[in-house]
C-alpha cells in the first residue's frame, strides 16, 4: 500500500492543532512557556473565592507527576502553614503568594507547580520530587530538600537561607544557577547542615 506524501499527511495535522489552539485561546493568551516554567506573560482565571475547601491539599485525580489533572488545581494566596501533604502528587499546582510554611512535603511530587512568592519556610521536601517548579521570589528559609529531586526548578530571587540540600539530585546547569544565589548561606535549624556546602556550592 502507497502512503500520501508527508506534506500531505502534515497538513491534516497541522490544521487539527491549530483549531485546537484557537479553541483553547479562548481562555485568555497561550503564554509563551520556557522549560524552567518561567513565562513571558501569564493570565490565570480570577481566584475562586467562593469555592469552599479550595485551600486543600489533593492528590492529582491522574496519578502522574506531569501536571495532568481534570480541573484547574488553585492554591493561590492559601493559607496552609502546618499542614500535610506528604506523598501527595501535587503537581501543576497554582500556588503564587500562598503560604505554606512548616508543611510537610515528604515524598510528595511537585511538578510543573507556579509558585512565585510563596512562602516555604520550615517546609520538607524530604524525598520528594520537584520538577520543572516555579519558584521566582519565593521564600525557603530553614526549608529541607533532604534527598529530593531538584531538577529544571528555578529559584530566582528566592530565599534559601538556612535550607538544607544533603544528597539531592540537582543538575549541573542548575547547580550553577542556584550556587549564584545570595542568599545560600547559613544552617538548617533542624539538621544543622551548612546551606551552601549542603547544595555542593562550597566550591563554586
Amino acid at each position: 500500500m502507497r502512503l500520501p506524501p508527508p506534506a500531505q499527511i502534515a497538513a491534516p495535522a497541522a490544521a487539527f492543532a491549530l483549531s485546537s489552539l484557537l479553541t483553547f485561546s479562548t481562555l485568555g493568551p497561550i503564554p509563551s512557556a520556557l522549560a524552567d516554567g518561567d513565562t513571558a506573560s501569564f493570565r490565570f482565571p480570577p481566584i475562586d473565592r467562593a469555592k469552599k475547601n479550595r485551600c486543600t491539599f489533593a492528590s492529582s485525580a491522574m496519578g502522574q507527576a506531569n501536571a495532568a489533572r481534570d480541573s484547574l488545581y488553585d492554591l493561590r494566596e492559601c493559607k496552609m502553614s502546618s499542614k500535610d501533604a506528604s506523598t501527595y502528587d501535587l503537581s501543576g499546582a497554582l500556588m503564587a503568594d500562598g503560604d505554606f510554611s512548616k508543611v510537610n512535603f515528604k515524598e510528595a511530587q511537585l511538578s510543573k507547580v507556579f509558585a512565585p512568592g510563596a512562602i516555604f519556610d520550615g517546609a520538607d521536601f524530604t524525598n520528594g520530587i520537584v520538577d520543572r517548579a516555579y519558584f521566582k521570589g519565593a521564600s525557603f528559609e530553614g526549608a529541607i530538600f533532604s534527598n529530593a529531586v531538584l531538577s529544571g526548578s528555578s529559584f530566582e530571587n528566592a530565599n534559601l537561607k538556612n535550607a538544607d540540600f544533603t544528597d539531592a539530585y540537582i543538575g549541573d546547569f542548575d547547580l550553577r544557577k542556584l550556587c549564584k544565589n545570595p542568599t545560600l548561606t547559613g544552617e538548617n535549624p533542624s539538621t544543622g547542615a551548612p546551606t551552601r556546602e549542603s547544595a555542593g556550592c562550597a566550591n563554586r
